[in-house]
């Protein structure tokens, strides 16, 4: 069973893209209350930030081109996996 991500058990779970924006909308949050801090281990983190961020985005246009390639091939989800096993 899955924690966070849609499954046979778990209707109510999210799509990856939607739980990948939201970790990004807050750690630009955490970002913008660090961005006057100049000490180095601020900068330090700041940068790491970034690079996180960008690896982030990048995983949200992967998983979002997954999802739309399974609903061209298998249209829509439904009450069964389109692909692997039950």
């Amino acid at each position: 069973m899955t924690s966070f991500l849609v499954s046979d058990e778990n209707e109510k779970g999210f799509r990856l893209e939607d739980i990948l924006i939201s970790i990004r909308t807050d750690i630009l949050k955490r970002c913008l209350k660090i961005t006057g801090d100049t000490r180095p281990e601020a900068l330090h983190v700041l940068n790491n930030n970034m690079k996180i961020l960008n690896l982030i985005s990048e995983a949200v246009i992967l998983a979002d081109d997954s999802t739309k390639v399974l609903d061209r091939a298998f249209g829509p989800s439904g009450d069964k996996p389109r692909i692997g096993e039950e």
